[in-house]
């Protein structure tokens, strides 16, 4: 049996990337791909209980290391009770969100150090990482434009311009740091085209494997 490929999708808050990766989902399970569909924080009970803690707009006191090592703690409880079992039971995963966003929400948006976030996340992930990432690019001005429609933001959502453009700039940086595993998408285009440019990406990988 072969390892089930590992998938994540990264972006600003309101790149779309909640969107495009539930409809890449669907569009695999209605292929009869074997797969699930997860997020970060989150996608299990204990996590979810971690998301709301972090996510909920009346925590304004939260620290940026607290936030990190909750993150952290989220994504290690996340990894061994669902992603990891699915992976080696040949299951592919698609999850919105993993360690990239750490890196480049808390690493360089709470600027309390990449290095630091990614070695506390190495303890906690135990140096996994994705086999392929789909980051939608899209401006933050154009982000924001989307973000600001949202009737009810969480506490990150709530943050300023220049933690978003932080945000923006942590993530040129991993993607400078993981070339082969991180793919571009232009999140401007529509949602069709986006999804059509994911699937491409993805069947990609899983050729590497035929």
């Amino acid at each position: 049996m072969n390892r089930g490929k590992f998938i994540t999708f990264e972006g600003n808050d309101g790149s779309g990337k909640t969107t495009i990766s539930k409809l890449v989902y669907e569009q695999l399970s209605t292929q009869g791909i074997n797969v699930i569909f997860t997020r970060e924080p989150g996608g299990i009970e204990i996590a979810e209980q971690i998301r709301q803690i972090i996510l909920d707009p009346n925590n304004k006191t939260m620290d940026a290391r607290t936030e990190a090592l909750l993150y952290a703690a989220s994504r290690r409880q996340h990894l061994v009770e669902k992603i990891l079992p699915a992976l080696n039971n040949g299951i592919h995963v698609i999850c919105d969100r993993f360690i990239d966003s750490s890196l480049a929400y808390q690493g360089m948006g709470r600027q309390i150090g990449m290095q630091e976030v990614y070695d506390m996340n190495l303890f906690a992930t135990e140096g996994i990482l994705p086999d392929l990432t789909l980051f939608l690019d899209v401006s933050v001005e154009e982000a924001m434009n989307r973000m600001a429609s949202r009737e009810a933001k969480d506490r990150l959502e709530q943050e300023d311009n220049a933690f978003h453009q932080r945000v923006r700039l942590g993530y040129e940086k991993v993607k400078e740091l993981y070339p082969q595993r991180i793919h571009v998408i232009d999140a401007h285009q529509s949602i069709e085209k986006v999804t059509e440019n994911c699937m491409q990406e993805i069947e990609r990988i899983f050729d590497q494997d035929a």
